[in-house]
């Protein structure tokens, strides 16, 4: 069996009763952090609190060598795949469920909060408010993505909010810098009154969620990794309330 399980938002306690379960009771027990943010997680911290060894993988082990490193082994054996967030937030997940379903190998995954679900709740906003997510990335050879962009501005027509991923590596100020330089090369004018909310270390004890507009955001302090953004569409009396309180958001919003 092949089983997928999500670690949470930030260290090594967000583990559900039965993600812990699964991992005691594995063969071999990988890890991997690419597809989302270490957080507070520490390896050496998770195997004293799992009370099991850690094989942590990289990126090619589970893209480009999932047969011999994954799949092979277990076809005979209880293997379990940890990562940050949600077991299935991650694209490549599915991928490799699908390759272990083709083979004939058993599947399961156990769920853990992310950020997906968890913003809502972080910053105030409804969550049947939010439409489409976009990731904001690093130039690629220069080029900036306009994805992201794209997406708040439909969005924003439709009076949702919107929920970007950032760049594992990536602060709050640099991708704010990114939508800005794409904002100016099409002419528009989507961000430039824009409130926006960012978000660092969500499921810590200590997390900041800070709202503002984007001329005074982006050289706000956010301290350490991981970061995400929200950029809000339409607001509920009740959304600007819970921003004004929660997030410190500007009290003419």
């Amino acid at each position: 069996m092949l089983t997928f399980v999500g670690l949470g938002l930030y260290d090594e306690k967000d583990i559900t009763v039965k993600g812990l379960e699964a991992i005691r009771a594995a063969d071999v027990v990988y890890a991997e952090f690419y597809t989302s943010p270490l957080g507070g997680k520490r390896v050496e911290q998770m195997e004293e609190v799992f009370g099991r060894k850690i094989v942590l993988l990289q990126r090619s082990d589970i893209e480009e060598h999932a047969e011999e490193v994954v799949l092979a082994p277990a076809k005979n054996q209880n293997v379990v795949l940890l990562s940050g967030g949600d077991a299935m937030i991650a694209t490549t997940h599915l991928d490799l469920r699908l390759r272990a379903i083709d083979r004939g190998i058993e599947t399961r995954i156990i769920h853990a909060p992310s950020i997906s679900s968890a913003v809502a709740g972080v910053c105030g906003l409804q969550n049947y408010k939010f439409g489409k997510s976009a990731t904001v990335s690093p130039p690629y050879k220069g080029v900036i993505s306009e994805v992201p962009y794209e997406t708040i501005r439909a969005n924003k027509e439709r009076g949702l909010h919107t929920l970007l991923y950032l760049d594992i590596s990536m602060r709050i100020s640099e991708a704010v810098g990114l939508l800005e330089a794409v904002e100016e090369k099409k002419g528009g004018a989507v961000l430039k009154k824009s409130l926006l909310v960012g978000i660092a270390r969500a499921g810590s004890a200590k997390p900041v969620v800070k709202a503002d507009y984007l001329n005074r955001l982006k050289n706000y302090e956010f301290g350490e990794l991981p970061h995400v953004l929200v950029v809000p569409g339409e607001l509920h009396f009740v959304e600007r309330e819970a921003l004004i309180k929660i997030a410190q958001a500007p009290e003419e919003i």
